[in-house]
């Protein structure tokens, strides 16, 4: 039954394949160049590259992040391009002067004049949030924050990011200019009320719930405080969270072809996030390398891998089995394709606990539309309408 509430819609703008195959190509241009530099310092330091992660940093580093919207801050509003990311819960827009936040010629960003904004409070407390490829860093103010035109939030806590250095090239290229978390509290940096709290705290939705529709080749929507019926077909299943941090579910199994997943040796659960701060899916490197296998994809440096273009329509279907049911990802939707090159948007990455085995992005959600439930604890799953 669709929730009858009154809902707000955010429009969301998807970069095209186009430019995350360029992006790809440019950070494996980089990171073939940092590893020949530190082969000619002779530095004994192990091989700390960006896919390596520890327990106290973000999931994403949004490299290959593809759907934005927008939102604004401020009196009168300030707009900017925000990642709505399920994989973390601060907000952070870059501050004027910023450094490490685009350039006039390309990846130019918005950015947040708290002098211009007479709804703006100091806080002036530390923030800092570590990502897989460095930090990003600044400091927390309190401002109205305005999702869609009617949907506003008051004295919402955020960061303003003086400097975005840790984000690399992800930031440099991105259509991005900041990030809005749409994670739990328990993992907010200096346990900062989310967004969403403070939606919910404010009574300006009506249901604890935001729900994705992210559009094939095309545009999506994120929508606060109920979900579109018209969006998807069938009945939304819903599964459970293992834990209200990242929005983390148990997966049954995961099979390709002939690649069929091993249960985790102490027997407890495969785990799983729901995550719409990346396009890929990610799993542990020995599974997505059998996967790999299984469809003739080949490795390349940076842990991705592609595939021959020829072949994407005979690729298989990967499933994932998730409380006793079949999601099913299409073997040609698995591939992103552009300029000629056919990458593979699986992933390997090792995180280390308590950090989730899989990561199922933006590949995963565009087959099923995906609605999270705050005060449940559950995300539900139905197929999406193309």
């Amino acid at each position: 039954m669709a929730v009858t509430a009154a809902v707000t819609k955010i429009p969301l703008h998807k970069r095209p394949d186009e430019e995350l195959i360029q992006a790809y190509h440019l950070r494996e241009q980089q990171y073939i160049y940092e590893t020949a530099q530190r082969q000619l310092r002779g530095s004994s330091d192990s091989d700390t590259s960006f896919l390596e992660r520890s327990e106290s940093e973000i999931i994403n580093d949004y490299a290959n992040a593809q759907y934005f919207g927008s939102i604004s801050i401020g009196t009168p509003p300030q707009s900017f391009k925000v990642i709505f990311d399920t994989g973390s819960s601060n907000l952070w827009v870059p501050k004027v002067g910023c450094t490490h936040c685009g350039n006039p010629f390309f990846g130019k960003k918005s950015k947040y004049n708290h002098d211009s904004s007479t709804t703006y409070e100091s806080d002036n407390a530390d923030f800092e949030i570590m990502y897989g490829s460095g930090s990003v860093s600044g400091f927390f103010s309190v401002d109205s924050v305005t999702l869609a035109d009617d949907l506003v939030v008051t004295e919402q806590r955020f960061a303003e990011i003086a400097d975005a250095g840790g984000l690399g090239l992800a930031f440099a290229l991105g259509k991005f200019d900041g990030i809005l978390g749409l994670g739990f509290r328990s993992i907010s940096v200096d346990d900062t009320p989310t967004v969403m709290d403070n939606a919910l705290k404010q009574n300006v939705i009506d249901q604890p719930i935001f729900s994705f529709y992210l559009g094939d080749n095309g545009p999506g929507e994120l929508t606060f405080g109920g979900y579109d019926s018209s969006k998807f077909t069938g009945d939304l299943q819903y599964v459970k969270l293992l834990s209200a941090t990242y929005w983390e579910i148990a997966l049954d199994s995961v099979s390709a072809g002939p690649y069929h997943s091993s249960e985790n040796a102490d027997q407890s659960p495969i785990t799983a996030i729901v995550d719409s701060g990346t396009s890929l899916i990610t799993g542990p490197k020995k599974d997505i390398a059998a996967i790999a296998q299984a469809i003739g994809a080949k490795p390349n440096v940076m842990g991705q891998y592609t595939v021959d273009c020829n072949t994407v329509d005979a690729i298989p279907d990967i499933v994932f089995t998730i409380d006793g049911r079949d999601y099913m990802v299409p073997g040609d939707k698995a591939v992103l394709q552009a300029q000629g090159t056919c990458l593979f948007a699986f992933m390997g990455v090792d995180f280390p606990k308590p950090g989730p085995q899989w990561i199922l992005g933006d590949v995963f959600m565009r087959q099923y539309y995906t609605v999270f439930n705050y005060l449940d604890e559950t995300v539900g799953f139905a197929p999406a309408v193309h």
